[in-house]
């Protein structure tokens, strides 16, 4: 399934500037429509419904360490595109751009690893990030994947294991609540993809999962929050444990 050409667009002129080969990592729903090739699925209508975000998110020690930097600046890439800045509480630094010609927003994400979440540096893209805590459990070892647009566009985007339990976490923590229509689409594409990858990828999803378990307290509270709403998920990761300690 391809994108649309502003999308497609946008993501050749990221590429071509170096934001994936920096460090940059597609995520959000624009990564989980991906996996339909990753993974030889094929997704109904609603499971591939388009978002208006792109989000790109990176780590801010790899973006320092890299000593190299996009070859145009992001903010010229975006303007040619129609983009502009939304203001943020810190004058002059902005993490969202939004086009002015059609409803998209284009977001920088880091990982938090501080008490407080906000606004990080990324020195290799030359941006500033919004800074989210459990998004480091997400970007571990990205994997590279063609978008069909046009000749082909290549972008990083995580594994689909790690995308599919970072997604209960991120449900659980959604501002709007429980309930809101962003919680209910990240539980079905968590709930979605743990079933193809439980029988496609069963060590892969059962090594991701106990990685995430053992971060600690709060982990585990928001994957059971999540998980209280998904019980054939909820059943199918505990059998997946089951058999892998069997193995074991």
């Amino acid at each position: 399934m391809g994108v649309d050409a502003a999308t497609g667009s946008l993501l050749a002129a990221l590429a071509s500037a170096g934001v994936f080969r920096l460090g940059g990592t597609l995520v959000g729903t624009h990564a989980f429509r991906l996996y339909e090739g990753v993974l030889g699925v094929r997704y109904a209508f609603d499971q591939a419904a388009q978002t208006n975000d792109v989000d790109i998110a990176s780590f801010e020690r790899l973006s320092l360490a890299l000593g190299d930097t996009v070859s145009e600046p992001l903010q010229s890439v975006l303007r040619d595109f129609a983009f502009e800045p939304v203001p943020t509480l810190d004058p002059g630094l902005a993490w969202r751009w939004r086009q002015t010609r059609a409803d998209l927003l284009v977001e920088f994400l880091t990982p938090s690893f501080e008490a407080e979440e906000g606004l990080r540096p990324l020195a290799a893209l030359g941006v500033h990030a919004q800074a989210l805590h459990f998004l480091n459990f997400v970007l571990a070892e990205p994997i590279s994947v063609p978008v069909t647009y046009r000749s082909g566009v290549v972008v990083q985007v995580p594994r689909p294991e790690r995308f599919a339990i970072h997604k209960l976490i991120v449900a659980d923590r959604r501002r709007e609540g429980a309930d809101s229509l962003k919680s209910v689409k990240d539980r079905l594409q968590a709930a979605f993809l743990i079933e193809i990858l439980a029988e496609d990828r069963p060590d892969d999803l059962l090594e991701a999962w106990e990685t995430a378990r053992a971060a600690g307290p709060r982990w585990r509270e928001r994957l059971d929050a999540s998980l209280a709403r998904l019980p054939d998920t909820r059943r199918r990761l505990q059998q997946l444990s089951v058999t892998g300690e069997g193995a074991a």
